[in-house]
């Protein structure tokens, strides 16, 4: 069955909350391109798979989460173009994890090491490797589960750093492999550690 036919197949579940899991039986069979052309017919939707082959479907998000995720990304990506040792990705980004999963964190940061090894042949599609970064933004309609669930992934993957970022409470939850969750409440700034020396995200224009 082709992606365009795909579309037409979807068994909804889950709707009382976001994200929305989709059980369509054959996206796990789906190449990368597969899967790509899924996601750009429907380009309103933000797409993910789970490494169980369920697909995670977040409709466009509301200003305030967007013009949140649009500072922390600029933030980022400034730093990383005057650093040098890597690259910033945005809420669009997707990477296949070595689980299978395709996840496309809020913001990302990989080593330029590490990006050069996959580049030019993945250019165009998704990432094969998780970031050494990621950060995710909660939004008022993600379950709190849900969200950390995506982080322990994360780091179980290869991240080296995650923060989740809520700013219903303003808590940073900052993840390291192996280690206990940290949850910074209400900072004012969260330092980048030995993953992005010298980064500082500033929370003011966040919350």
């Amino acid at each position: 069955m082709s992606a365009s036919s795909a579309k037409r197949a979807m068994k909804w579940v889950e709707p009382a909350c976001l994200p929305v899991l989709v059980n369509l039986p054959m996206a796990k069979q789906f190449s990368d391109d597969e899967f790509l052309e899924f996601c750009q017919l429907n380009r309103d939707l933000r797409i993910e798979r789970t490494a169980e082959g369920r697909l995670s479907i977040i409709p466009p998000t509301g200003f305030d989460t967007g013009r949140r995720n649009v500072e922390m990304t600029r933030q980022l990506a400034n730093w990383a173009i005057d650093d040098g040792r890597g690259v910033a990705g945005e809420s669009s980004t997707g990477f296949r994890l070595p689980n299978g999963a395709v996840r496309a964190p809020d913001v990302s940061w990989i080593r330029a090491d590490r990006l050069a090894a996959v580049l030019p042949d993945a250019a165009e599609g998704f990432l094969p490797l998780c970031p050494d970064f990621v950060l995710e933004l909660r939004s008022p309609t993600d379950r709190l589960a849900t969200v950390q669930a995506k982080m322990v992934e994360y780091m179980e993957n290869g991240a080296q750093l995650g923060w989740l970022i809520d700013p219903s409470d303003r808590t940073v939850h900052i993840y390291r492999p192996g280690k206990p969750v940290e949850r910074l409440r209400a900072p004012a700034s969260v330092s980048g550690e030995d993953v992005l020396p010298g980064f500082e995200l500033l929370l003011g224009e966040v919350w």
